[in-house]
């Protein structure tokens, strides 16, 4: 697991200290390239690692980089820190927040939003 981690952080670290070099909009090879993940279901499972490499690869040149400074599409730009942790925080924790009974985090939290 651990090696999973690192890995998912130096990609995410990369994919952030790059984004104001890269176009705002996927170059057209980089949406070609995403062709490369429509695969066939395999009888034997896909490493994690490989599964990490390839939708780094493929597909992190694809995105929009509406968190660079550079994007003046909707009004959904800039990745806040605090905003970053708390979504890949709830990922982690991979909860089915609808109700008390299966994530009282879940349950506790949609009380306060609704607010």
């Amino acid at each position: 697991m651990q090696k999973m981690l690192d890995s998912f952080s130096e990609k995410a670290k990369i994919y952030l200290t790059d984004i104001e070099k890269r176009n705002v909009f996927p170059t057209k090879e980089a949406l070609k390239n995403l062709s490369h993940l429509d695969i066939d279901l395999q009888d034997t499972p896909i490493s994690p690692e490989t599964v990490l490499n390839e939708l780094d690869a493929f597909g992190s040149p694809a995105t929009v980089a509406s968190i660079g400074n550079r994007y003046f599409g909707f009004v959904i730009g800039g990745s806040i820190p605090a905003a970053l942790d708390a979504n890949l925080l709830a990922g982690v924790w991979d909860q089915n927040a609808f109700s008390e009974t299966s994530s009282p985090l879940g349950a506790y939290i949609e009380t306060i939003c609704a607010k």
